[in-house]
C-alpha cells in the first residue's frame, strides 16, 4: 500500500475483487485487466484530498 501513496501515481481498483494496482503494474500486461482475477472493468481511485474553491 505504500507505493500507492506516492505523489503523482495513478491507482486503479478492480470492480469485482477490489484489488488496487498502479498504472505501471497494468502496463506490464498485454491488455488492461485485473492482475488478481482478470476482470476488465477498473475504476480510477480518487485521492482523499478535497479542493475548496471560493467564488467571487
Amino acid at each position: 500500500m505504500s507505493d500507492e501513496n506516492v505523489f503523482g501515481s495513478v491507482v486503479y481498483e478492480c470492480e469485482r475483487c477490489g484489488t488496487r494496482q498502479t498504472l505501471e503494474e497494468l502496463a506490464q500486461l498485454p491488455e488492461i485487466k485485473c492482475i488478481n482475477c482478470g476482470y476488465r472493468v477498473l475504476k480510477k481511485v480518487r485521492p482523499p484530498v478535497v479542493k475548496k474553491v471560493e467564488s467571487v
